[in-house]
C-alpha cells in the first residue's frame, strides 16, 4: 500500500524558514508529477508548487521567489524549502504524487496525498 508521509511543519515567525519533507513508500513503479498544496480555514486547497520528474518545477504566483521544490527520484522524496514566510502562508500543507503502483496485480496510475503538516506564520 501507498503511503506518503510529510515532516516539517511547525510555528515560526514573520520572515522565518521552514523545510518540509515528503516520503513515498510502498510498491511504486514510478513517480511522475510529485507537489505541494495548501488548505487555510474556509479556503480551498489551492497548490503550491510542483515539479515533474524531469525537475521542471511550476510555483503558485504568491510563493515565487520564496519558496523552492526539489525532489530525489532515487529516494521517492519532495522537499518544499520556504523562506521569507508571512502570515498568510498558515495552512496544512500536503503532499501530493501522481504515481505507478500496483492494484489487483495490475500497474496502475494514481493520485497519491500525504496527511498533511500544520504550517502557522506568526506577525
Amino acid at each position: 500500500q501507498v503511503q506518503l508521509v510529510e515532516s516539517g511543519g511547525g510555528l515560526v515567525q514573520y520572515g522565518g524558514s521552514l523545510r518540509l519533507s515528503c516520503a513515498a513508500s510502498g510498491i511504486i513503479l514510478n513517480i511522475n508529477d510529485m507537489g505541494w498544496y495548501r488548505q487555510a480555514p474556509g479556503k480551498e486547497r489551492e497548490l503550491v508548487a510542483s515539479i515533474i520528474r524531469g525537475g521542471s518545477t511550476n510555483y503558485a504566483d504568491s510563493v515565487k521567489g520564496r519558496f523552492t521544490i526539489s525532489r530525489d527520484n532515487a529516494k521517492n522524496t519532495v522537499l518544499l524549502k520556504m523562506n521569507s514566510l508571512k502570515p498568510e502562508d498558515t495552512a496544512v500543507y500536503y503532499c501530493n504524487a501522481n504515481l505507478l503502483t500496483v492494484q489487483s496485480s495490475r500497474p496502475t496510475w494514481g493520485d497519491y496525498w500525504g496527511q498533511g503538516t500544520q504550517v502557522t506564520v506568526s506577525s
